[in-house]
């Protein structure tokens, strides 16, 4: 169906028909907007015929989680859906999982769900600890390192610059030569030794934060916090981060 011919409206036939059997049905859609409206919208027909709905947003605590999974009817991202399933596999107790067994779902928006959403992969890691001092120390050294030009794939001419770009992947590659000048700016001898591993990877990411992320494309600073926006949509997407350190929550600094 295409848009504005009634598709969330028509998909509370099968939620409703699926929903019969009590095991729960789940609707997928792009974001927080949209999810607690379509559940606002379509809950009156829900509730005309005996059936309660819940809604799973950004912010909900695992008690507010599980009521909602509880419902006949659950409304909510692919984000959420997803991060609440690597989370409940992480548990260790069954009370402590806040989805219920996996019935019936419905995709809204499908080609940004399964197509351009499914390239971006959900990851779940721990606190990455912050060294503020070595951020900084790192920082510094960025603006004296040069980006190589642009090469084709097949040309085997040694890189003119200290680090390469993958536009596409959003990765930095260090080259013998930047190598050379990283060492020496901080003072190292060889920067793959194991004992220096922080440090290179703390430069790979300072490159990819000056080179790669652009403010107000990729992210944006709201309330002294980065913001990430979907690359698809244009929305914002509170409570995401980037992975490995990259992206952390900020702390007030001590005077």
């Amino acid at each position: 169906m295409k848009t504005g011919e009634g598709k969330t409206l028509v998909a509370t036939l099968p939620v409703v028909l699926n929903a019969l059997s009590g095991k729960g049905v789940h609707v997928i859609t792009v974001n927080d907007y949209l999810a607690k409206r379509d559940a606002e919208w379509m809950g009156a027909i829900y509730n005309f015929l005996g059936l309660s709905y819940g809604v799973i947003v950004h912010g909900l605590d695992d008690e507010e989680r599980k009521a909602a999974y509880a419902a006949d009817i659950t409304y909510g991202t692919n984000n959420e859906f997803g991060f609440d399933y690597l989370r409940d596999n992480m548990k260790f107790y069954k009370e402590q999982l806040v989805q219920r067994e996996l019935n019936y779902a419905i995709v809204d928006e499908v080609d940004s769900i399964l197509i351009d959403e499914a390239r971006t992969p959900l990851i779940i890691s721990g606190q990455v600890e912050m060294n503020v001092g070595l951020y900084r120390k790192i920082d510094g050294i960025i603006p004296n390192l040069s980006r190589s030009t642009p090469r084709e794939a097949d040309d085997e001419t040694p890189p003119d610059g200290d680090f390469e770009i993958d536009e596409k992947a959003k990765s930095v590659t260090l080259t013998d030569a930047g190598v050379e000048k990283v060492e020496k700016l901080l003072g190292v001898d060889n920067l793959f030794d194991t004992q220096n591993i922080s440090l290179q990877h703390h430069v790979l990411q300072a490159l990819k934060a000056h080179h790669i992320f652009q403010n107000d494309v990729d992210y944006i600073v709201k309330d002294g916090q980065v913001m990430l926006v979907d690359e698809f949509t244009g929305r914002l997407m509170p409570g995401r981060r980037l992975s490995d350190g990259l992206h952390q929550p900020s702390r007030p600094r001590r005077t």
